[in-house]
């Protein structure tokens, strides 16, 4: 550890510099259980992420949409909010951050910046589609593909940006419900042959559909659970049985919030208390200690005494 370091250990995460995700994150896709990224879209989702024991955090663009600008997913959000969201997020999290970059923002070049942006700003694995712009949710109708040779030029765009080799490029496709299942596979393949870390073949309808996805990546395959969406729903187990190396669940956490907040709020209303919902909150200080309230005040006093480094 170098003088820099050792000054820097009492930092609180939030103004600390996490270092070897990239490599955690490579680590983790060999391992022998699979990989589960539960969604977040702020710092606080993210830190409940890490806290509850994950090894790693899934940035969703449609909680992210939702929460920043209050848009569904139909690619209104831009790159620079979704940048500056991935950006916070890595800084309170200490596990590897997976973000959902969409399609990449534009044509190669919009993608390297893209790539650049994101691995300096702590993401260890950024997603990328084949959907044509504006995309919309994976799980919904009205999708459209680009070219088979378009998305090869995102993924060897985004492979060719990184600058640590660890850094993971997750190739996704959307072409499995208007193209079939077929035309999807071999979409992946060549996303694969292109460079692609992780296959990523979205909304298929059926387990033999997961399976013959699993079977034919030759990379580590992920698997995305939505709630009532169009693939079932299994849980990890049954997933690493068939096959897969990582699942991510993008937006429990904004359908558990959404939905808890609104309970809490129509006790509010009818009651004029939230005493009635109170055990299903955080305390005052186990709020405030989710985000290291006790290391940022030592270290504002340790500053604030004047107090000189050895």
């Amino acid at each position: 550890m170098n003088d820099q370091a050792a000054r820097h250990q009492d930092y609180p995460l939030g103004l600390a510099q996490a270092t070897g995700r990239n490599a955690r994150m490579r680590a983790l896709l060999k391992g022998n259980e699979i990989l589960m990224a539960p969604g977040c879209y702020d710092c606080l989702t993210a830190r409940l992420v890490a806290q509850a024991g994950f090894h790693a955090a899934y940035v969703t663009g449609s909680g992210v949409s939702m929460s920043a600008i209050g848009a569904p997913d139909m690619g209104v959000i831009s790159f620079s909010e979704m940048f500056e969201r991935a950006g916070r997020i890595a800084d309170v999290v200490d596990i590897p951050v997976i973000c959902d970059a969409d399609t990449g923002y534009g044509g190669p070049i919009n993608v390297i910046r893209t790539v650049r942006e994101l691995e300096r700003a702590g993401v260890s694995a950024i997603q990328i589609e084949d959907q044509a712009w504006p995309k919309k949710c994976g799980h919904e109708l009205g999708r459209r593909v680009v070219g088979v040779d378009e998305m090869v030029g995102r993924i060897k765009a985004a492979t060719d940006a990184r600058v640590d080799e660890d850094m993971v490029i997750i190739a996704r496709s959307d072409a499995r419900t208007s193209l079939g299942l077929e035309a999807a596979l071999d979409r992946a393949d060549a996303y694969r042959e292109a460079g692609a870390d992780v296959i990523f073949v979205e909304s298929p309808e059926s387990r033999d559909e997961m399976e013959a996805i699993t079977a034919r990546a030759g990379v580590p395959a992920l698997a995305n659970m939505v709630e009532g969406g169009r693939t079932p729903f299994l849980d990890a187990s049954e997933l690493q049985a068939i096959g897969y190396r990582v699942a991510i669940y993008p937006n429990s956490l904004t359908r558990l919030v959404a939905k808890q907040g609104t309970l809490m709020l129509d006790a509010l209303r009818d009651s004029g208390s939230t005493a009635g919902v109170r055990d299903k909150m955080l305390g005052h200080q186990e709020l405030w200690s989710l985000f290291d309230y006790p290391q940022w005040t030592a270290l504002e006093a340790r500053f604030a005494e004047g107090e000189k480094e050895d």
